[in-house]
């Protein structure tokens, strides 16, 4: 039994699942919150057909619970709601162009060589014809096509799309064309430019990745972006000015300590403010899902002095108000890592603490009352699934209310983190696992496609190709998280000692041998 479960004698929370009447929650703002306590009123055995047909109308998304809830409920599919806005139907001159361009594809693959057929086509033509032609077809272009074409497609944003299907599709000799450079002004995004500067690097070819990466740096859309950008930059060209680029980034990420590492350079310190412990009048707020809504509402709606709201939550108790009101005040520009609860999570070795920590701060940025479009509940933002079993477990009945009390949110946490500990140790791999699942984790690792040595550009290459693109993103930004708060909890731990263990099994999991 965990330490942290001993501090808080809650042996047992013996509670009876909370009541929802339809007036509750019709009165609910529409959000995903309302959406949960929609669910929640589905799946009540009072609840009648005729009211599940009337509040499910109030639904922002209909994610899988829902459906199924509803579907249990009525006995029937969700409807699918008419959309109130204006017609989007194509116009007639949309129509007459899209029919031209099919027999322009059909004829092209009628004719005796469709290759030759598609290289007389214009260019707008050619990506049309490529990216809605079958696979099959798709092979009788597999011929190489000149660095001058290459460069004239890369100049039509639907071309980004002919992309995106060549990274998938096994087409050899058209995809050497994507070792050329692009034209000066071109319409490729950062996926793409990012797709074919890995593509280079594979190859061999670092001018040209680098090239590209300096470009998709460009095309970015966050900071965290233009990091990776250059970061990678630095790795084809092992140019260091491309690491000092980086170091002037605002943002926190993996990116910006890998450069101070590489550079010998110190971290900042991030901001982790002390607030007053003054009790609050209603501390409600913590908990309720309903008032988090509302004060999102605030804080998006353009109206309010940012920096005048967030004083109104400067206390311990609403520190996840605070930070993620002065984070939006600030443009996300100042970085916040605050450290509460320090009464509970004291008493946990520090490892626990900043592992803890750092999922906290991905997960919900330390709002209690958080809830995720796929109902993942509180702080940790835990699943219904998984609060049932390890309520069943610790052999306790507990409302799914409760997941929004801060204490039974790190008790309950802690107990899954307990789990995924038993069989891995480095963040990076928690991270996953909390994310993706243990199973995910657990066959990725055993792949031995990933993370089996640290030479040339691994194991940097396995955590950008890392094969599900939500777990590939959380890990890199947990893993920043836990050695930020590492540091800030008096441990010197650096980005890149962290990076060099994860090949080795005796140090990061027991799943490989």
């Amino acid at each position: 039994m965990s330490r942290l479960i001993l501090l808080f004698t809650i042996a047992t929370l013996i509670l009876q699942a909370k009541h929802i009447s339809f007036d509750q929650v019709h009165n609910m703002p529409k959000s995903i919150s309302k959406d949960y306590y929609i669910w929640r009123f589905l799946k009540e055995h009072g609840t009648t057909k005729k009211d599940a047909r009337r509040i499910i109308k109030e639904i922002k998304r209909a994610n899988p619970k829902i459906r199924k809830a509803y579907r249990k409920k009525t006995g029937q599919l969700l409807p699918v709601a008419h959309k109130s806005h204006k017609d989007t139907r194509p116009s007639a001159e949309a129509v007459a162009a899209y029919k031209k361009r099919v027999r322009i594809l059909k004829n092209t693959f009628d004719s005796a060589d469709p290759f030759k057929s598609w290289l007389a086509l214009p260019n707008k033509d050619k990506i049309f014809v490529f990216n809605h032609a079958s696979h099959k077809q798709r092979k009788l272009l597999d011929h190489k096509i000149s660095s001058s074409l290459f460069g004239d497609l890369t100049t039509h944003i639907g071309f980004n799309r002919s992309i995106d299907i060549l990274r998938k599709s096994n087409l050899p000799h058209i995809k050497t064309a994507l070792l050329d450079p692009p034209a000066s002004k071109n319409a490729l995004n950062y996926r793409s430019l990012n797709y074919l500067a890995f593509h280079a690097l594979y190859a061999g070819k670092n001018n040209i990745a680098t090239k590209y990466f300096l470009l998709s740096s460009k095309k970015a859309k966050e900071r965290e972006g233009l990091d990776r950008a250059l970061f990678w930059a630095y790795m084809a060209s092992k140019d260091k000015k491309y690491l000092q680029m980086i170091t002037k980034s605002y943002d926190i990420n993996m990116y910006i300590l890998l450069a101070r590492d590489m550079l010998g350079l110190k971290y900042h310190k991030p901001i982790s403010p002390k607030l007053s412990k003054s009790k609050l009048l209603n501390s409600s707020i913590i908990t309720d899902p309903i008032y988090w809504e509302r004060l999102k509402k605030k804080i998006f709606d353009k109206t309010h002095n940012l920096n005048k709201l967030a004083d109104q939550y400067k206390f311990a108790q609403t520190v996840g108000y605070y930070t993620y009101i002065k984070a939006k005040a600030s443009r996300d520009k100042e970085q916040y890592f605050p450290m509460p609860y320090r009464d509970m999570l004291s008493k946990l070795p520090i490892t626990r603490q900043a592992m803890m920590y750092a999922v906290i701060r991905q997960e919900s940025r330390f709002v209690p009352a958080s809830i995720s479009s796929s109902f993942a509940l509180g702080m940790m933002q835990i699943m219904p699934f998984l609060v049932d079993h390890l309520a069943k477990q610790r052999h306790e009945k507990i409302d799914y209310d409760d997941m929004f009390d801060p204490k039974t949110a790190l008790i309950y946490g802690n107990e899954h983190m307990n789990y995924l500990t038993k069989w891995l140790k480095h963040p990076l791999y928690i991270a996953y696992a909390y994310n993706a699942g243990i199973g995910f984790t657990r066959r990725m690792l055993k792949s031995k496609r990933y993370f089996t040595n640290y030479k040339g550009y691994e194991p940097y290459l396995s955590i950008e190709r890392l094969p599900n693109a939500q777990a590939r993103r959380y890990g890199k930004h947990v893993m920043t998280n836990y050695v930020i708060y590492m540091n800030l909890l008096g441990v010197p731990l650096r980005m890149i000692d962290l990076i060099k263990t994860l090949h080795i099994p005796s140090k990061t999991d027991k799943f490989r041998k």
